[in-house]
């Protein structure tokens, strides 16, 4: 069968099992209002969000049938999280979806005890306060978390791993952002175990871009280490051009970077964590209590490697990086 036709084929599938769920809910007259909490725009570069409806769609729901969104995007100024989650509070949703990071969900769940919260991609929820623990989370909070803290020493790993020399790596954190807190320590942990010296900048906004890249020039770092929190999404252009400016290789969280013309990324396949979401929502709709869901977190990782940038870079990827590729850019 050819790719099409499979497609075809599985596409009509889903249709037919979908289509009992949405006519049942139609029957019913039910339409359920999901809130849509974002840090950043709600059709952003993490591909949360539309990933997210489509899954719902293959689920059943028929947006402005039986399914209505209500959207509250920060644009990154995550001190407006909080406002923004009572609003849609104040909107009597059934349910709050937020799409990316851990600063979202707690805003959510400081806003209401009553109303589901499906999270998409947070940080470390249990370190972040959001849930008592991953596999009874109690209270009114679920969903999929994409970060684990061993995860920051892994992307040292591999970075040491596609340059052994290297002996001073930057790496950019922000102390008032409780997971980049943990991080930094976790990756101070990996550094000390591969014979690496880290040296941490503060990035808290675009602000800080000038006296960071400075310092990292004056410590003459070798290569970089990038974490996922907020700030560092924001101002992913800017990083990227610095490190292609001063022939420095980069290992970043997501594809985005990478994308976009970083080197290397390592780290959950975020559109993925979010259709494993919209299952959470479907069942929570269905009547299951977000406090007896386990938290699921992601089972792999991607590693996306640019071609293209390590050319630029004058780096020749090891063979035993380039096999276990996810994908190559070229």
């Amino acid at each position: 069968m050819s790719r099409f036709r499979r497609r075809q084929f599985l596409f009509a599938a889903s249709a037919l099992v979908a289509a009992p769920l949405a006519a049942e809910a139609q029957r019913a007259g039910k339409v359920y209002r999901i809130g849509v909490l974002c840090p950043l725009a709600c059709d952003g570069i993490t591909g949360l969000e539309p990933a997210f409806r489509l899954a719902l769609q293959d689920l059943g729901y028929v947006e402005d049938r039986t399914l209505a969104f209500e959207y509250r995007a920060a644009e990154g100024q995550l001190d407006r999280l909080p406002a923004l989650a009572d609003e849609l509070v104040q909107t009597k949703v059934d349910l709050i979806f937020t799409t990316f990071g851990t600063v979202a969900p707690l805003a959510a769940k400081r806003a209401t005890a009553t109303i589901p919260v499906v999270m998409g991609a947070s940080g470390d929820p249990v370190r972040a306060g959001i849930v008592s623990s991953l596999a009874k989370p109690g209270g009114n909070v679920t969903g999929v978390s994409s970060l684990t803290l061993e995860t920051e020493g892994k992307r040292l790993e591999l970075l040491k791993e596609l340059l052994p020399t290297i002996s001073r790596v930057g790496a950019f954190w922000q102390p008032d952002n409780a997971y980049s807190a943990l991080a930094i320590k976790e990756e101070e942990t990996a550094a000390r175990a591969l014979g690496v010296r880290l040296h941490p900048v503060l990035l808290r906004g675009a602000s800080d871009l000038e006296n960071a890249f400075g310092s990292l020039k004056r410590e003459r770092v070798e290569a970089l280490s990038v974490q996922s929190y907020m700030a560092v999404l924001r101002n992913r252009a800017a990083i990227i051009e610095f490190a292609a400016k001063n022939r420095l290789a980069a290992i970043f969280p997501i594809r985005t970077y990478v994308e976009e013309g970083g080197l290397v990324s390592y780290g959950a396949n975020l559109p993925e964590l979010s259709r494993r979401a919209a299952h959470y929502v479907d069942r929570i709709l269905k009547g299951a209590k977000p406090g007896d869901l386990p938290v699921e977190q992601a089972t792999k990782l991607e590693l996306v490697i640019n071609l293209r940038t390590a050319k630029v870079l004058g780096l020749t990827i090891p063979p035993s990086v380039l096999i276990r590729a996810d994908e190559v850019i070229q």
